[in-house]
């Protein structure tokens, strides 16, 4: 498990790091509208015990690490559900797509008709309204779906917020970073 200490020394001793190679999305979106600096990636320190190729996300913090090894990971800054609405616990990355169509849950339908309700027939992938983004990483609990997912966002102003419904989200551009370096299996902690 990580702790905040640990996070907290690591961010003390974090460095900006370059965006993304040549980012497809950067062309199609344009540079993500990000307020604070410190939601940008960034390399930092981490506990070295850490395997490489693990996702940890501190949800109050509103950060999401894939670590490297090493005591090394990149930092992603993240938008969540309210509070109430996080997964806590342990999950398995099991399916992947690119431009992922995006139907809202029927609980997401009925806690907020307003918001989901015009939505509930879904909306396919590259849709400007469509929640799940340009990449969606499907997280399990064994072989269950938990209709929890890492994904982008068409609102990249919400980074270092937690509002909506559910879900860990990164901006388009950020979120088709991770997606690359992330395989099926993955093991992915939110606490």
């Amino acid at each position: 498990m990580i702790t905040r200490r640990a996070f907290s020394a690591a961010a003390a001793a974090s460095f900006l790091a370059g965006p993304a190679a040549a980012n497809p999305l950067s062309r199609l979106f344009g540079r993500p509208k990000v307020d604070d600096q410190r939601y940008l990636p960034q390399e930092v320190n981490v506990n070295p015990d850490l395997p490489a190729g693990q996702i940890h996300v501190i949800k109050k913090d509103f950060f999401l690490y894939w670590t490297l090894g090493d005591g090394r990971a990149r930092r992603y800054g993240i938008a969540l559900g309210a509070e109430d609405r996080n997964y806590t616990g342990m999950l398995t990355v099991r399916r992947k797509r690119e431009w992922p169509s995006w139907v809202p849950t029927p609980e997401m339908v009925r806690l907020e008709p307003a918001v989901y309700g015009p939505y509930a027939k879904g909306l396919p992938g590259g849709h400007p309204r469509n929640a799940l983004g340009a990449r969606a990483l499907y997280l399990y609990d064994g072989n269950i779906d938990t209709y929890y997912r890492i994904h982008g966002t068409p609102q990249p102003e919400t980074i270092g917020t937690g509002f909506s419904s559910g879900c860990v989200r990164l901006t388009n551009e950020y979120v088709s970073e991770l997606y690359d370096l992330v395989p099926i299996g993955t093991q992915v902690f939110l606490f």
